[in-house]
């Protein structure tokens, strides 16, 4: 391949290798020194053997695409750099010279998790919208009917003349009242985020404070890297994130501690973590540096069977709870081109947001690869 070429691939998200006729390394770029933790000048002239290991899957690929003078794709492969790093990935291999008798190889290696991940939040995605439609249209359906209830319970707790029944019509009026709060959520239009500068040490402050006065006692720990760069986006939006989340994590420990599932001795803890994440792909698009954000609870854990629809609105593990936090923390980091994800189990529940953030020429983090 030619100078120029090679310098073009510079520009791709996907890890690109380059062989030559030997399988010997020629060249990597960006994205696949990172991937494979390993810079061009350290393994050039090393063949794919020597790099990879005895991989009779890769080599079976390279000598189909060369015998048949075309692409080829390995969907599921598994690789071990140096003994130490070991990843899964899919591999598409395509000569590089077709039908020259010495043809190098260009190896194209995606990540199989983070392909299936960028799959799940599309589908998410799609999904929410659906439910998102269906929970507002079935909004407005029962709104109407909703304020001829609550209109006639308040007329015949008028016309009542013995005062014991008045409590009847009460808990129908407060029962309407309360759907139709509940309606008027569903209801709210989204509004696009108003972008600005946000630290989100600060938006974590905000709702560690929040926590910490709603529920005395809680213990909300903080591993915090103060070199985080500055976000842009919607502080509101972004605090409401955190706040549905972390109170969600609240609740739970304290429905345990309430029925008696603490001894004493394990405290219910939530723990606020912020790290940088580099080289990630968001809203199918890589960003070389995204704000990582870990909200983590030592609560019951998630149900098992609620797991795959934590995020779809109306959804609740709790009595009494709405089910909308997750479904508008979700829909707040979709408009933020951010994903959010969790892993939980019992004694340990986890979320992760990330929120990317926007390369500016005058940054010093802006050169860094």
């Amino acid at each position: 391949m030619s100078t120029a070429a090679l310098n073009g691939l510079d520009l791709l998200a996907t890890a690109v290798v380059v062989v030559d006729d030997k399988q010997a390394v020629l060249y990597m770029n960006p994205a696949a020194e990172n991937l494979l933790e390993a810079s061009t000048t350290n393994v050039a002239g090393l063949t794919l053997e020597r790099l990879f290991g005895d991989n009779a899957v890769l080599a079976s690929a390279i000598s189909y695409a060369h015998a048949n003078n075309c692409s080829y794709t390995e969907h599921e492969l598994e690789f071990s750099i140096n003994g130490r790093l070991r990843l899964n990935l899919a591999c598409t291999v395509s000569p590089t010279d077709r039908g020259k008798a010495a043809s190098g190889t260009l190896l194209e290696f995606r990540q199989i998790d983070q392909q299936l991940r960028v799959e799940r939040e599309a589908r998410l995605l799609e999904q929410s919208q659906a439910h998102r439609d269906l929970i507002r249209n079935l909004a407005h359906e029962i709104k109407n009917p909703l304020g001829g209830i609550r209109g006639a319970a308040q007329l015949l707790d008028r016309e009542l003349e013995r005062p014991a029944l008045h409590e009847y019509t009460q808990v129908i009026i407060k029962e309407s009242d309360r759907l139709q709060s509940l309606m008027d959520r569903l209801l709210t239009p989204h509004r696009l985020p108003l972008p600005g500068p946000v630290n989100i040490h600060e938006v974590l402050e905000r709702v560690r404070s929040v926590i910490l006065a709603e529920f005395p006692g809680m213990v909300v720990r903080r591993d915090y890297d103060t070199s985080m760069p500055v976000l842009t986006g919607d502080r509101e939006q972004l605090i409401q994130v955190v706040l549905n989340i972390t109170r969600n994590a609240a609740q739970a420990i304290k429905s345990v501690e309430k029925d008696g599932g603490k001894d004493g001795k394990n405290t219910g803890e939530i723990r606020l973590k912020t790290r940088i994440a580099r080289q990630v792909t968001l809203a199918r698009r890589r960003f070389r540096h995204a704000v990582q954000v870990e909200i983590s609870d030592n609560g019951p854990g998630i149900p098992e069977d609620m797991r795959a629809r934590v995020f779809q609105p109306l959804i609740s593990g709790r009595e009494g709870g709405s089910g909308l936090g997750l479904t508008i923390a979700h829909n707040f980091v979709t408009q933020h081109h951010g994903a959010i994800t969790f892993e939980s189990a019992p004694g340990k529940t986890c979320f992760t947001l990330l929120l990317p953030v926007q390369d500016d020429p005058r940054s010093p983090r802006s050169a860094e690869r």
